[in-house]
């Protein structure tokens, strides 16, 4: 039987290898305007060697040459040389105005600076931090009185909801997991189904009405029962009032006509919800009103109802926050041709300390300290170079931009020309990743707006008429035409392939519909209104 060995072999591969320079400047084309700041401004940290070029600001080696000369002696004067008679000193610029003031002229207590300026807090403890579903719901649990098995399985029902409010996992799988919790070892199985059942139920009665639920129907019926509840302490809030003689017999009965249509359009729309989402779906109100055997008007009122009601309750309170925008590269006219422009308001002009490179001609420097140097000098030189190869590619495919897209720049939407990736790629000479890249999440300013320059790329319709057309403007197309249907009688998906070919625009049914659902607009059955 052999034995494993040990061997020596050879063998020839290539491979594709990324060296750390030209990650970093895969990384760097890839960031906009805020992230490189905030990338520049942490390797100014920590690298010694990168200088920030600010006029207001002495550099270091400014200030070390000024410390050099005030410290070298003065000249020696030869024998019989008299030293040059210097003008007196005018007393009146040796006063200190600015302690003046603040000593004599405050009239409130004023701190000394040092002190101010260590105890002053940051301004970042003052933001404010937008609340969220869990934390405005896990705020109303601690205004409750609860016991505490109670409370850790609220938690924790807290805990497994989505963005929308929903319940990720159902029944089973929510008591397998709380069943994990240390405080529950030992409990019994029907015990923690109790205790998720309650702690369900009482997260669906904290606000916003309809969290928790594990589907749209439970939430939708979690919604009116709670507008139910609130409907009837205004009934009999309203009948306590009025129980006595009532000098406005008319506003009474009308009053309560009002609450008893209100009552009623909740009553029917807990049978639509509970019964017929379908039939909704499909807004057919006469269907409905047959189905439930109420009148139209009736089944009309309690459809609208369930309108008022909100699908996605979680969404109140996990938005997302608005994002800055800064745009990168300015489109401007300039004496009838367009000119491109980089945005770098805010951002740091970088050089090499020339204080460094003393150090590293000095013969005194110790060697570890010149490697030390000289890898940050390479560092900060490929950074540099990095910053300058984005300007460049970023330049070129603005440039590219701007010459092929003019009518749009001029006229608007309407005038928007298909463009590949691939294309601008081809015309500059780099490959389409570096074109995508460059163009990722970065905007211009132009007459037009603050634009994402992805926007500008866009593929064209099939067919001889139509292959000019920009894919967003022929999904505009197909939206406008739904917008100006007859909701009685809305378009189908050929009617408005017709429509597109009479404009000299050739597409399919199939090609409609696919752009129809991109939009998410309902078919055309859905979109049908009848008669209540």
């Amino acid at each position: 039987m052999p034995l494993l060995q040990p061997r020596l072999s050879l063998k020839v591969a290539q491979r594709q290898v990324l060296t750390p320079g030209l990650m970093q400047m895969v990384s760097v084309l890839a960031l906009n305007k805020l992230e490189l700041k905030e990338m520049i401004d942490a390797e100014m940290v920590e690298n010694p060697v990168l200088e920030e070029i600010d006029e207001t600001v002495p550099m270091l080696d400014e200030v070390a040459s000024k410390q050099e000369h005030d410290l070298q002696p003065p000249e020696r004067l030869d024998v019989g040389t008299t030293e040059p008679a210097t003008e007196p000193k005018d007393p009146f610029n040796e006063i200190d105005f600015g302690s003046y003031f603040q000593d004599y002229l405050d009239p409130g207590y004023r701190t000394q600076p040092e002190y101010e300026d260590s105890e002053k807090p940051s301004f970042e403890n003052f933001l404010s931090q937008p609340t969220t579903l869990s934390d405005h719901l896990a705020w109303q649990l601690g205004a409750l009185t609860l016991a505490p098995e109670l409370a850790i399985a609220a938690e924790f029902i807290i805990g497994n909801l989505d963005e929308d409010g929903y319940l990720t996992v159902n029944h089973d799988e929510l008591t397998e997991a709380f069943a994990q919790f240390p405080e529950n070892q030992g409990e019994s199985k029907e015990a923690l189904i109790e205790q998720v059942k309650r702690g369900i139920d009482l997260v669906q009665h904290l606000d916003p009405a309809g969290v928790a639920a594990a589907d749209l129907r439970e939430c939708l019926l979690i919604q009116i029962a709670a507008q139910q509840a609130e409907l009837s302490k205004v009934y009999a809030h309203h009948h306590e009032e009025n129980g006595h003689e009532d000098l406005h017999g008319s506003f009474k009965a009308e009053a309560d006509a009002k609450l008893e249509e209100r009552r009623r359009s909740m009553e029917v729309a807990t049978q639509i919800v509970q019964s017929h989402l379908q039939l909704l779906q499909k807004r057919d109100v006469k269907d409905l009103a047959k189905s439930l055997h109420v009148s139209p008007e009736e089944a009309h009122e309690g459809v609208e109802f369930i309108r008022t009601l909100d699908p996605r309750p979680g969404r109140l309170y996990n938005r997302e926050q608005t994002r800055l925008i800064e745009p990168d590269v300015v489109f401007t006219k300039r004496g009838g041709e367009w000119v491109v422009s980089m945005n770098e308001e805010d951002l740091p002009s970088l050089r090499l300390s020339s204080r460094y490179r003393r150090m590293l001609a000095a013969e005194g420097t110790e060697k570890e300290v010149k490697e030390y140097v000289k890898e940050r000098f390479r560092s900060a030189m490929q950074l540099m170079r990095n910053i300058a190869q984005r300007k460049s590619t970023i330049l070129r495919t603005c440039e590219v931009i701007v010459r092929r897209q003019q009518d749009f720049l001029d006229q608007g939407i309407e005038a928007l020309r298909p463009m590949m990736i691939k294309e601008v790629a081809e015309e500059i000479g780099v490959h389409p990743s570096t074109v995508s890249r460059a163009v990722a999440n970065k905007y211009a300013h132009t007459p037009q707006g603050v634009i994402e320059l992805r926007f500008f790329f866009s593929e064209g319709s099939n067919g001889p008429e139509g292959a000019d057309t920009p894919l967003l403007l022929l999904k505009r197309k197909v939206r406008k035409l739904i917008d100006e249907e007859d909701p009685r009688h809305p378009l189908t998906d050929d009617h408005l392939a017709a429509k597109l070919q009479d404009q000299g625009i050739q597409l399919t049914r199939r090609t409609v519909a696919k752009y129809r659902e991109d939009m998410n607009i309902p078919s055309t059955h859905q979109r049908r209104k009848r008669d209540a």
